[in-house]
């Protein structure tokens, strides 16, 4: 038969081979986590709830750090494990594995150094967690999770930000299907108020893994009590809650052994007018039978899913090992061999990106349909052609002789001046493709997961291919402007040719600066005419320059954009390619994590195969 105490030795056993190999939680995703399937307890309170106390009544002992303001400033991992009566309580800290802590004094300051290592001596929190082992026969075995304290406002030394960090931090624990949330209320204050329960409301609506815990009943105004919470009346979960009845202050100062206080807290329920007919289910005692016998059933319920995860993960796990454990080639052939399927993967998912295989190709599209037509609309030519300007150009291009039929001097002026403006947009599409093409080569090197074992080439093949699209990009201009200067070196006469030929007549060519000689009407129809044979230019680079761009930049960079790179690399000899297929140390690092979460998982999956499951 499974015992609670088998069940929840399991957990324990593979928590703390969790925390020896490395799987602390976080949700990073860098590598499957079998500690966040684990059930745990996160005790959840506003400041001055007292969270601290309810821990150690659990735990029976001193080890909590205590102050003002925000005590707890790091997660508090605290794995309780359970030995044999007589035996020697201890504590052993991770990061400190080979000392173990028999005085709980000690404990309670290497909380506070470590907490200040991570933080220096600033009031900051810090999400990284401190991970305690507790081993004695006087605790129940559990995981608990000590979170910083809830606040509303921010204390001298703090960000602003502070108050949000806290909640978002307490969050990410809670809102975890796994987690048992103990959520701490002081019963001098009105629940309704409670920071714990309003955050437990918002992740566990149903109350079904939230535990409430009221504390400092003994602090409450004479007359009043807290029977409505307790029973379940003011604020109902599925669970009952629990009372309880923390050492004060001046039991704190005097160093009050624990289980006087233990004993002191069963003697205040029993004696207790309002409470001593639920004194059987109040207490930290009862508190912490209560949670193990909790944990016991979810263990029981989370079995299978966690079988299911350890099995998956293991296949997963052994998958990527045999990718990362590929020995490196030795002689120069097969190096070159092997450095050239890598570029030809890159070169592959570049390309796909290109053709719309894979996302991010559809903005070089963008450029043209959007950013090339907006560019064009918003050039200058209502300025540019302003009755004032026109009548300025035309009345510089005819000197002291005014133009007897039509002002063509002034004509071409207006529309070469006006034709330059298309240089900026041609150059602003050319350098737009330029840049999409240059993050579509960043995406595709890290998209190239062989490559990533090699941090050498893919500098390398970065630098080469930015080199190349600089290259396009260069004959990419060269192409555009080229188109721009082309539309100013020969006007389409016959545009003009089919306008109407209207001679101004009734000028005045003696008025000084010549600012009168011609009629407004008539100024105003050369600035139209101008405006439109530009507007039909405008259509024209419309759809040539998208042509020249893909034609010198998005073509060659399919064709071409590693030729030079493979040239030099088959000049390169034996000690050069080496360093081409020099592996990531960052890499190496990832092979060793996961050959330890694969030993992880393996050692978990032979401690549930151990245990005689009940029918």
């Amino acid at each position: 038969m499974t015992t609670m105490e088998s069940l929840i030795g399991l957990v324990n056993r593979i928590q703390r081979a969790c925390t020896v190999l490395g799987d602390h939680g976080g949700a990073d995703g860098a590598l499957p986590t079998l500690w966040e399937a684990l059930p745990s307890v996160a005790v959840v309170g506003g400041q001055s709830s007292g969270k601290s106390s309810v821990l150690e009544s659990i735990v029976g002992r001193d080890f909590l750090p205590r102050g003002s303001g925000i005590v707890t400033r790091r997660p508090l991992v605290l794995q309780l494990h359970k030995t044999e009566d007589g035996e020697p309580e201890y504590a052993e800290f991770l990061h400190m594995q080979k000392r173990r802590f028999s005085d709980f004094a000690l404990v309670r300051k290497e909380i506070q150094d470590e907490t200040d290592r991570m933080t220096g001596r600033s009031k900051m929190i810090s999400p990284v967690p401190i991970h305690l082992s507790i081993y004695s026969p006087n605790v129940v075995n559990l995981t608990l999770i000590d979170l910083p304290g809830l606040t509303k406002v921010a204390i001298e030394g703090q960000p602003d930000s502070i108050v949000e960090d806290i909640e978002n931090m307490v969050r990410s624990y809670v809102e975890k299907p796994n987690c048992i949330i103990l959520a701490i209320s002081p019963a001098n204050q009105d629940i309704a108020t409670s920071d714990a329960i309003k955050l437990a409301r918002e992740v566990d609506p149903t109350g079904e893994r939230t535990f409430g815990v009221l504390t400092k009943l003994d602090l409450m105004d004479k007359g009043t009590n807290a029977l409505d919470v307790l029973e379940g009346r003011s604020y109902k979960l599925q669970h009952p809650w629990v009372g309880i009845v923390n050492r004060s202050q001046a039991d704190i100062n005097k160093n009050v052994d624990m289980i006087v206080a233990r004993r002191r807290e069963r003697e205040y329920f029993a004696n207790s007018p309002e409470y001593s007919h639920l004194s059987s289910k109040m207490g930290s005692e009862y508190l912490a039978k209560l949670l193990s016998r909790h944990l016991e059933s979810v263990i029981r319920a989370r079995i299978p899913s966690i079988t299911s995860l350890i099995n998956k993960s293991i296949d997963e796990l052994e998958s990527e090992m045999d990718y990362l454990g590929r020995p490196i080639a030795l002689d120069a052939g097969a190096q070159l061999y092997t450095i050239l399927e890598l570029c030809r993967a890159f070169d592959k998912i570049f390309k796909e990106h290109l053709e719309g295989g894979r996302p991010g190709g559809d903005r070089i599209y963008g450029v043209f349909d959007n950013q090339l037509p907006a560019a064009l609309k918003k050039l200058p030519f209502d300025r540019h052609l302003s009755l004032q300007n026109v009548r300025k150009v035309i009345s510089e291009a005819d000197g002291y002789q005014p133009h007897l039929i039509a002002p063509e001097q002034g004509y071409r002026r207006l529309i070469e001046s006006s034709l330059n403006y298309f240089r900026g947009p041609a150059e602003a599409s050319v350098d737009a493709v330029h840049y999409v093409l240059k993050e579509l080569v960043r995406k595709s090197i890290g998209e190239t997961q062989e490559l990533k074992r090699f941090p050498t080439l893919q500098a390398e093949l970065a630098a080469a291919s930015y080199e190349a699209l600089e290259r396009f990009r260069e004959d990419g201009k060269k192409t555009t402007l080229r188109l721009v200067d082309m539309e100013s070196s020969y006007l389409t006469v016959e545009f003009f040719r089919r306008l109407p030929q209207d001679v101004e007549k009734g000028g005045n060519p003696a008025a000084p600066n010549n600012v009168d000689r011609y009629s407004e009407g008539h100024f105003r129809r050369i600035g139209s005419n101008v405006s439109s044979y530009i507007g039909m230019v405008s259509e024209t680079l419309k759809n040539t320059i998208p042509k020249a761009v893909v034609y010198c930049q998005v073509r060659e960079a399919k064709r071409s954009l590693l030729n030079h790179f493979y040239m030099l690399v088959g000049r390169k000899e034996a000690k050069q390619l080496a360093l081409l297929l020099d592996e990531d140390p960052a890499l190496m690092e990832r092979r060793q994590q996961c050959a330890k979460r694969l030993e992880l998982y393996k050692s978990a999956r032979d401690e549930i195969d151990s245990v005689a499951w009940a029918k």
